[in-house]
């Protein structure tokens, strides 16, 4: 099957990338290597990693941070509706949301400076409730 990027999708492509699609989680190379390898014991790391660069170069995938440090990246279906991550500074835990904010922003940004947006990557970083809550009673 070719792509518009004129690259074919492989069998060990298709394996990373139902990987990537079948999961609900944030995935990162080793997961997903992890994962990938009960379907094809013959794959290795830096395949996966030269297969995540393919994909997103395809449009198959999107590869996202989630801190500002950029330690660590993430991988995710490009095909998943436009979201944004937060990301909890004291327990870790990430949440996706949708909000119509960004929309009008972007849409308020294309007027202003002429721009034409196609994507928009955000993320978030703070405390959750749970850990903003226990921030709260320690003070």
């Amino acid at each position: 099957m070719a792509h518009d990027s004129g690259l074919r999708l492989t069998p060990q492509r298709r394996v990373i990338l139902r990987v990537i699609e079948e999961s609900g989680d944030h995935l990162d190379a080793e997961t997903i290597w992890k994962r990938a390898k009960e379907h094809d014991q013959k794959l290795n790391l830096a395949t996966v990693y030269r297969t995540l660069v393919v994909l997103k170069d395809m449009g198959l995938i999107d590869q996202r941070y989630f801190a500002r440090k950029h330690k660590r990246e993430i991988y995710e279906s490009a095909h998943k509706p436009e979201h944004y991550h937060f990301t909890c500074k004291a327990c870790g835990e990430v949440s996706e949301f949708q909000t119509g904010h960004i929309t009008e922003l972007r849409a308020e940004l294309e007027t202003e400076f002429g721009w034409r947006m196609s994507h928009s990557c955000l993320c978030f970083e703070g405390y959750c409730a749970k850990c903003a809550e226990r921030c709260a009673e320690s003070d």
